[in-house]
């Protein structure tokens, strides 16, 4: 391997864009399927969840406080289950949390099927498995024991690519912001694609939709690890 100096960065392309940005388009799907078949249910928004529970007592809409606080609850504990079975069972397979997320989708997908089967839209139970799903897919990129690159909280990633250009403008290089460009570009591919899908099928399939997609994203990431491993023991090595 060529040692890293100023003259031969390392790729911009590399093994960690790559899954971040397919584990973004995921995430960005997952979200447009549970927003357009639903009543409007953020999985990947917890602001707005967090201003919902709380607005929705002043707006009289008690349902609605109580949906969005239970978003934010099971968004947590995907967050914390998929974070104790990292620390625990899959050490080498760092995004094995794309698997919880396809189990819950998969839960999601037949708890609709048992309670909503005749309606179109989805129903909060499912999109309850959902929320969690999300919570799960966000610890897949964890340094120091917190999450290096949020796959939902694209927020944080429109602020740093700001900060990322004027970096470039005061005298840095493209890098310093491309890399969160790609990010915001993925989640919005995700969410284009599931907003072209959800023209053609409705809540249900939308829902199995997302399972295909997330058991597809799963394996591209299991086969992954061993080489995102090596990776960072490299990188931990040249410290």
């Amino acid at each position: 391997m060529t040692p890293k100096t100023t003259d031969s960065p390392e790729p911009f392309w590399n093994l960690e864009t790559r899954l971040a940005s397919a584990l973004l388009i995921l995430a960005g799907f997952i979200g447009a399927a549970a927003y357009t078949h639903s009543q409007g249910y953020f999985v990947t928004f917890m602001t707005g969840n967090s201003e919902r529970a709380v607005l929705g007592g002043f707006l009289g809409d008690r349902e609605l406080a109580l949906g969005a606080a239970g978003l934010i609850v099971c968004f947590l504990a995907g967050v914390v289950v998929a974070s104790i079975c990292r620390r625990y069972w899959w050490r080498n397979h760092p995004h094995g949390a794309t698997m919880l997320t396809t189990l819950a989708l998969s839960i999601a997908a037949a708890v609709d099927a048992l309670l909503y089967w005749h309606d179109r839209d989805l129903g909060l139970t499912p999109i309850l498995f959902v929320a969690f799903g999300m919570g799960s897919l966000n610890t897949s990129f964890v340094k120091n024991g917190e999450t290096a690159i949020p796959v939902t909280y694209v927020t944080g990633t429109l602020v740093k690519l700001a900060q990322g250009i004027e970096r470039h403008m005061a005298g840095g290089t493209h890098r310093d912001w491309l890399g969160y460009a790609v990010q915001w570009c993925s989640f919005v591919l995700g969410g284009f694609i599931g907003g072209l899908v959800s023209l053609v099928v409705d809540g249900r399939d939308m829902l199995f939709a997302a399972v295909v997609g997330s058991t597809i994203v799963s394996v591209y990431t299991w086969l992954a690890d061993l080489r995102w491993v090596r990776c960072q023991e490299r990188e931990t090595q040249q410290v």
